[in-house]
């Protein structure tokens, strides 16, 4: 782990759908002051189209390399260049009955618009294949994180939160430090 929060350049924040990975994301670049990518809606295309595989991996890896930022999401294909990227994890591992009643919730959110981290042009939808994906988390896509996890030896910090109490005291012990000008680590 780093020695403390004063040198927090690059935060990426990791964990199933539902988790509120935007929600921190956009929380911690007001605390931080650090600007907030959304892969989301950089990936997504109007009408849900993905960006082409050879792009995005361009597209993030020039991201990755720039200035400071708070990132949120997973996409596996491109997590290798974040992760070497970044100085900070944040981990939100969450039950997956708390993410997948989030993920209704946000659906009936914004079920006739588009949700502000994501996209223009791409309507919140529900469907079984996401639902399953959430469902699924910690059993087919939790091993590959925390396999990729194990292998970071950059001195790199990891904050694993398993509940939004664990979130909300976390950010609070951070805005609390960041306002005091106390040692951030």
């Amino acid at each position: 782990m780093t020695s403390g929060w004063n040198f927090v350049r690059k935060v990426l924040i990791i964990g199933s759908g539902g988790a509120g990975k935007s929600t921190l994301a956009v929380r911690l670049g007001e605390v931080l002051r650090l600007p907030v990518i959304h892969l989301d809606r950089l990936f997504w295309n109007p009408g849900w189209v993905a960006t082409p595989e050879d792009e995005w991996r361009t597209r993030v890896e020039e991201i990755s390399k720039g200035g400071n930022w708070i990132m949120d999401g997973n996409f596996g294909g491109t997590m290798d260049l974040r992760l070497a990227a970044c100085d900070t994890v944040i981990y939100l591992d969450f039950p997956r009955t708390l993410c997948t009643w989030r993920v209704i919730r946000r659906w009936l959110t914004y079920r006739d618009g588009t949700r502000p981290d994501m996209a223009e042009g791409c309507r919140e939808k529900f469907d079984r294949e996401f639902v399953s994906w959430v469902w699924n988390f910690p059993k087919i896509s939790r091993p590959k994180i925390e396999e990729k996890i194990s292998r970071i030896g950059n001195g790199t910090t990891i904050v694993r939160l398993r509940s939004p109490e664990a979130v909300g005291a976390f950010v609070r012990d951070l805005s609390e430090r960041r306002n005091s000008s106390l040692p951030m680590g």
